[in-house]
């Protein structure tokens, strides 16, 4: 099987079920979004985090395929003519957004409590899980405005909503452990 297909050099791209877009659509742009949140999320599994941690990171990155399909797929044809889900995948669950929920509780168990914004940054794991908290926002922004037009599974909104927060809190763990100072923003005063 070859990679390029070249049916996209005019511009446009395929969705799931056939229909063609631009490739600068809303929903390319969601999906895409979600794509490079996925890689990075990749290279925060790559860091010394710890198995349970690594495990937990596989787990997101499997939703997040999961996701990047939902948004992929025309709303129009999500429907095969025999009436079954054009996706044959499990679809983002509660106990996916539980799931995130229970594993920033429990690190927030160990971390002080927060009385300042934190500025990024304070060793190189760190870092990427901030970058990946920002395409996690950015992905979620885009996934909104695309469900503005054509509504989609509102789980998919929840789960990157609470995304950005596991990867915030992951950030201070990791802090934490690699016994990396946290910056607290303070505001200079005028």
């Amino acid at each position: 099987m070859k990679i390029y297909t070249k049916t996209g050099d005019k511009g446009t791209t395929a969705l799931f079920g056939g229909t063609r877009v631009p490739k600068h659509h809303i929903r390319i742009e969601s999906y895409g979004t979600v794509d490079e949140l996925n890689s990075h999320i990749g290279l925060i599994r790559d860091q010394d985090t710890g198995e349970h941690t690594k495990k937990i990171l596989s787990r997101i990155q499997d939703r997040l395929f999961t996701i990047g399909s939902t948004l992929a797929t025309d709303p129009e044809k999500q429907k095969l003519k025999s009436g079954k889900d054009r996706l044959s995948i499990p679809k983002i669950s509660a106990e996916d957004i539980e799931l995130l929920e229970k594993e920033m509780d429990k690190m927030n168990e160990e971390l002080p409590e927060m009385t300042h914004f934190v500025l990024p940054g304070g060793h190189q794991s760190v870092s990427f899980c901030h970058i990946a908290r920002c395409v996690c926002r950015r992905a979620e922004r885009l996934a909104t405005a695309l469900y503005e037009i054509e509504a989609f599974d509102e789980a998919v909104l929840q789960y990157l909503n609470r995304l950005s927060d596991y990867l915030f809190v992951l950030a201070r763990m990791l802090s934490k452990r690699l016994q990396a100072e946290e910056v607290k923003w303070i505001p200079k005063k005028s």
